[in-house]
């Protein structure tokens, strides 16, 4: 089993078992905040499995119909976590805003329990995540950073609770939470839906990449050049490389030389075509696509 599927696996279990603690928690003391999240942590448990399931099959080979295997099963799920979030959490705010209006009695003493515990539970499951580099990962260890902070504030809104008897602290704090996850949660959505769409990683600059390639000697010019990623992770090249004709005699050197200077940029799969000063003169690609 490879290390993301573990990560994942690991974060689902713990936020599995953490739903359960909290949804008696938050019917025990009457918190909406304790039930709001339970009921986010139950959609973000559906989002984890799915996640697990998708990191698992990201694992097959690839084959003559799936030529680049299934690792973008893993951005397919990240995206699927996105929408389980943004939904979930329009739902909790729909909740909390009524309770600013009646705010009702809650068990101070048992919410700063069940925050100890949540930050315990999220803490370990951030700490495995964090080492991820895919997609998925990086929005699901955002989410358990989230929870990380989140159950602070709920420790820090108990305690007030308990000292001042402001029940009104419950529901402000449920919006405020969400609110932050919300924000979080779009900030990673943008990056996934432009991964989707094949777009350039968000920490690849092309100009940079291009400006590097015509820097190795012989290179006169670069064209048609693409740069995605399957999942955030597995980044992918294609381009065209005008050589100086007598640069030609060696090909593979020139094209060993470009693969390993892309590598700086994190693009370990690139699919080069060289081409002669005159070849591309007449096909006047010197013009980018």
């Amino acid at each position: 089993m490879g290390d993301r599927e573990k990560n994942v696996g690991f974060a689902a279990s713990l936020n599995i078992l953490f739903t359960l603690i909290e949804l008696v928690g938050g019917i025990l003391t009457n918190s909406l905040a304790l039930m709001a999240d339970a009921l986010h942590d139950f959609g973000d448990s559906i989002a984890l499995i799915v996640a697990w399931f998708a990191e698992k099959q990201a694992k097959k080979p690839a084959t003559n119909r799936m030529t680049f295997g299934y690792r973008r099963l893993s951005l397919l799920s990240a995206i699927f976590v996105t929408i389980v979030l943004i939904a979930g959490s329009l739902f909790i705010l729909s909740q909390a805003v009524p309770r600013l209006m009646k705010p009702e009695a809650v068990n101070a003493e048992g919410m700063i329990l069940v925050a100890m515990i949540g930050i315990t539970i999220n803490v370990l499951g951030y700490l495995k995540l964090k080492k991820g580099i895919s997609q998925n990962e990086k929005i699901l260890s955002w989410h358990l950073m989230e929870d990380i902070l989140g159950w602070i504030a709920l420790l820090t809104g108990s305690v007030i609770i308990r000292l001042w008897d402001m029940p009104i602290v419950d529901p402000l704090m449920t919006i405020g939470f969400t609110l932050f996850v919300l924000w979080g949660v779009t900030k990673n959505a943008k990056e996934s839906f432009n991964l989707l769409l094949q777009g350039v990683p968000e920490q690849i600059d092309v100009d940079a990449v291009k400006e590097s390639i015509l820097f190795i000697e012989g290179v006169k010019a670069v064209h048609d050049i693409h740069i995605w990623s399957l999942e955030g992770e597995t980044n992918i090249l294609t381009a065209h490389v005008v050589v100086k004709d007598k640069y030609l005699q060696k090909p593979d050197e020139i094209r060993l030389s470009i693969k390993n200077k892309v590598k700086e940029y994190h693009v370990y799969h690139s699919t080069l075509e060289l081409e002669s000063e005159g070849y591309c003169s007449q096909k006047e690609c010197f013009f980018d696509i």
